[in-house]
């Protein structure tokens, strides 16, 4: 992992504005996803509409990546390629069925949260990967924190709600790891998810099995255009090209740590727009947890490696 320091006023270049422009319109677009997720019901839209849409832009904007995405496959491991196509449909049918459970903020923050400590685990089960003091610590921290969602943050609901995203969380871990190993480029991975869970989308869909607009000729358009914007070009595209800026430019440090200002802006946004409240457990929760990714992320480089953040979405 790279460290960041912090330059001398005098030293101010262009490239440090445009790495924290970078990375505010990061923190932004992640908590646009967990927000617009969990107000996916009142727009009328279903999850299979929402699939559609959150995979169909970016599968049509990379096809022309897509030919030479699938010539590269065939030197990958199929086990491999199963654990990068888990960050598209699987993963996001978890994050939106936990975000109709529970509030955008538990969504926005137990997700992304949660993920450093799986990534972890899963690591420690495979190969026995030793796991620094100062990081047991800030994992220590990210577990109060769930504990704390589950017993002070609402009801049975909401426990369920909180164990869907927990999953969320882990089916992200396992494809971190997965992307770790791949020889696939950024575009390539965002073509194989985006064109494999568009098709499954459209299957399931057409069989019935998610519920959709689009096959009953009932398309809410301007609903569909919106979340097109908001997830597939913000969520699909964006958020991954400003993250990469943001690290060229900052450093991976400094840009994980910052990342998890995502889950504080989201719960703060959902008090005035979609009516929820910032309870005392909640905040809790959020201080618990993003504590510990912020310590997990600026362990010192010696350390194991912190998953990159930028391949969430």
């Amino acid at each position: 992992m790279t460290t960041f320091a912090f330059p001398s006023p005098s030293a101010l270049s262009r490239r440090t504005m445009v790495g924290v422009a970078a990375l505010a319109a990061v923190v932004c677009l992640w908590s646009s996803f967990a927000l617009s997720t969990r107000a996916l019901e009142t727009t009328g839209m279903s999850m299979g509409d929402a699939a559609i849409m959150r995979f169909g832009v970016p599968a049509i904007a990379l096809a022309p990546w897509i030919p030479r995405t699938m010539r590269h496959l065939r030197g990958e491991h199929a086990s491999v390629i199963a654990l990068v196509v888990l960050a598209g449909l699987p993963h996001f049918l978890l994050f939106a069925w936990g975000a109709h459970l529970t509030s955008a903020a538990l969504t926005g923050l137990l997700v992304p949260g949660t993920v450093p400590l799986f990534v972890t685990v899963l690591l420690f089960l495979a190969f026995r990967s030793p796991i620094p003091r100062r990081r047991l610590v800030a994992l220590g921290a990210i577990v109060a924190g769930v504990a704390v969602s589950a017993t002070l943050t609402g009801g049975p609901a909401g426990e369920g709600g909180i164990a869907v995203l927990m999953a969320a969380g882990l089916v992200w871990a396992a494809y971190t790891i997965g992307l770790s190993r791949t020889r696939l480029d950024p575009l390539g991975v965002i073509a194989l998810v985006s064109l494999t869970s568009l098709i499954a989308a459209l299957v399931l869909a057409a069989a019935g099995a998610l519920p959709s607009q689009l096959f009953s000729g009932t398309v809410d358009v301007p609903a569909w255009g919106a979340y097109a914007l908001v997830q597939g070009v913000g969520t699909g595209m964006l958020s991954t090209a400003c993250y990469v800026v943001a690290v060229k430019n900052l450093g991976g440090s400094i840009t994980a740590a910052a990342g998890a200002l995502s889950p504080v802006l989201t719960a703060v946004v959902a008090v005035p727009l979609l009516d929820e409240p910032l309870t005392v457990g909640l905040a809790l929760a959020l201080v618990l947890i993003v504590s510990g990714v912020v310590a997990f992320a600026l362990t010192p480089a010696g350390a194991a490696r912190l998953p990159a953040a930028d391949r969430r979405r």
